[in-house]
């Protein structure tokens, strides 16, 4: 039986812990994300980043009166990596 390779973006602790939490959620601005997973203000930026870049979350920055707004959602794309990266976990673990 050939195992599934690991999607290596997910595979991270902190990317997998931010996209478990945006598939829960409509969106989550920066803030609420760094509360929910303990990540210091600049590792989760990187990380945002890279989710950003590959096309699995999307990244809105507003301003609420004078204070600047970070905003992420999961898009269709990261959905589909998401649902395939538990399908290949869940492979690793049957017995």
């Amino acid at each position: 039986m050939a195992f599934r390779a690991l999607d290596p973006l997910l595979h991270s602790q902190l990317r997998l812990a931010v996209m478990s939490l945006l598939i829960s959620v409509e969106s989550a601005d920066f803030v609420y994300i760094k509360e929910q997973t303990g990540a210091t203000a600049g590792n989760l930026s990187v990380q945002l980043d890279k989710l950003s870049t590959a096309g699995y979350i999307e990244v809105s920055k507003h301003f609420e009166g004078k204070k600047p707004k970070t905003t992420c959602k999961v898009t269709p794309k990261g959905l589909d990596a998401f649902e395939s990266y538990v399908k290949s976990i869940q492979q690793y673990l049957k017995p």
